[in-house]
């Protein structure tokens, strides 16, 4: 097993926390892959996959933003939350995306607007985990 370390923190537990081979994530800036040895980092995470490959296989988890920091073969990643994509409850996720869409078109402000935008985002994020469709 490599060196590389992984640690997810969301704020009701620790999600994850052992050694990897590699992630691959998506910033605001675009996908990033980090291995042992990268150059030390820090990165705000877009509402996407997380593909963490472990022991030549890869594992999903849709993580829900947060930010991410690298240095001396440890990333830590905080997040308000993540989540399997075997853990997804398919039917919840579209309840979701359906509740996410009827607040945005009832939106009255700017607020209101971007608090759906992003539900649906969240909701969209994890069906396509779900369903593979990254």
């Amino acid at each position: 097993m490599s060196e590389l370390k992984l640690k997810i923190v969301t704020p009701d537990k620790v999600f994850f926390d052992d050694e990897i081979d590699m992630l691959i994530a998506r910033s605001s800036a675009g996908d990033f892959a980090i291995l042992k040895n990268h150059h030390p980092m820090i990165a705000s995470l877009d509402i996407r996959a997380l593909k963490i490959k472990i022991n030549d296989k890869f594992l999903l988890a849709a993580v829900a933003g947060g930010y991410l920091t690298f240095k001396d073969n440890e990333i830590v990643i905080m997040s308000d939350a993540c989540e399997w994509s075997e853990d997804i409850d398919e039917n919840r996720a579209i309840v979701a995306k359906e509740r996410a869409e009827r607040r945005l078109k009832e939106a009255v402000d700017k607020r209101q607007i971007d608090i759906a935008e992003l539900e649906l985002k969240r909701a969209i994020n994890r069906l396509n985990i779900k369903q593979n469709k990254m």
